[in-house]
């Protein structure tokens, strides 16, 4: 195998929900919000923070700006060395290195954060590179951090993204790029395949096989 395989990063590589939903209650309790429910915690795992907050929350203009800042402050403090790797990860990005494939990370979280939590869980050795947000916002959509991963390897064969939610799939299709839908995600069932997955891997094992079935 020689291609480059993209992976997100939240619910994908780990699971840092703990992390990221005691960031929200500190951030809601911050603008005098009642406690976060469960959806929206849930749907705050995935998509960039300040849409989440504008969504989840019904917040606009500077009340986005003062969540974002009440839970970084909180996040960068250690909330977001709260995060477990998923079971089978590590043997996944092994076997597709030792198959040739170059990895990198796409995430929609501040890049100097997914550096820092990569190093902490011992995966950031696997990737020849992680592209991220910005801290201004400025670049923080999945299609935005895909074409940075992509513009920094221009010699990756068949691209292709691992992700486990709705906007990693849109983010790889507005460059052309299959998604492999990281079924042992926070995404509720059927929204990877809704979205227009390759394929929906319901294991980190499950990987190698769907990707080896993507034409060409």
């Amino acid at each position: 195998m020689s291609r480059l395989v993209l992976f997100d990063m939240d619910g994908t590589l780990v699971d840092s929900t703990p992390g990221i939903w005691a960031s929200i209650r500190v951030a809601a309790a911050a603008l005098g919000l009642p406690e976060p429910t469960p959806g929206q915690l849930r749907s705050m795992v995935g998509p960039p923070l300040q849409d989440g907050f504008a969504s989840a929350f019904g917040l606009v203009g500077e009340d986005v700006d003062r969540a974002v800042g009440a839970y970084r402050a909180h996040y960068a403090a250690g909330a977001m060395f709260d995060a477990d790797v998923y079971p089978g990860i590590p043997g996944l990005l092994a076997a597709l290195r030792a198959d040739g494939a170059t990895l990198a990370v796409a995430t929609s979280k501040p890049e100097p954060f997914a550096v820092r939590i990569l190093a902490h869980t011992g995966l950031l050795p696997a990737f020849a590179g992680v592209h991220g947000a910005t801290l201004d916002g400025t670049v923080r959509h999945k299609h935005d951090v895909v074409a940075a991963a992509l513009a920094a390897h221009p010699d990756g064969e068949r691209p292709v993204l691992v992700g486990d939610r709705s906007h990693d799939v849109l983010g790889a299709a507005a460059h052309g790029l299959p998604c492999i839908g990281a079924g042992w995600g926070p995404a509720p069932p059927g929204e990877l395949a809704a979205a227009g997955a390759a394929a929906v891997a319901a294991t980190p094992a499950d990987v190698l096989p769907a990707l080896g079935a993507l034409p060409g």
